[in-house]
């Protein structure tokens, strides 16, 4: 890992909220608002932004946790806002606090830790499992 990752460092990801992006089961739609499978998935995403900088050749992040409280709706239109502050960084481990919210609410808030690892361990790991 390169140096200077450090906590407080921010990122952020903007996204309006589309029909393919709400809960659906079995095909059919529940809500017309964004799932919390999609918040996740941007607040992963946005956390991912923190380390890409800092990834030597032959390094990647890998997802450990994600801790996520799902708060309030965000309807389908409505623009949505995704941070990730890095909170702390030990040895390969990097924790991100992240949050998500529009101009109303937050709508979500929760944890996302990574481990930056060499790419050939990451590589052996998945093989193994096959």
């Amino acid at each position: 890992m390169r140096e200077g990752l450090a906590p407080g460092q921010q990122k952020s990801w903007e996204i309006t909220v589309t029909e393919d992006m709400c809960p659906s089961f079995l095909g059919k739609r529940v809500h017309p608002v964004l799932s919390t499978a999609t918040m996740i998935s941007y607040m992963e995403w946005v956390a991912r932004r923190t380390i890409l900088d800092y990834l030597e050749d032959g390094e990647e992040g890998i997802g450990h946790s994600v801790s996520v409280r799902h708060l309030a709706p965000a309807p389908v239109g409505k623009r949505v806002s995704f941070y990730a502050e890095v909170t702390r960084v030990e040895g390969p481990r990097v924790d991100c606090r992240v949050w998500a919210e529009h101009d109303k609410a937050r709508i979500g808030e929760g944890e996302v830790v990574q481990y930056i690892l060499p790419k050939a361990k990451i590589e052996a790991r998945i093989r193994a499992m096959t």
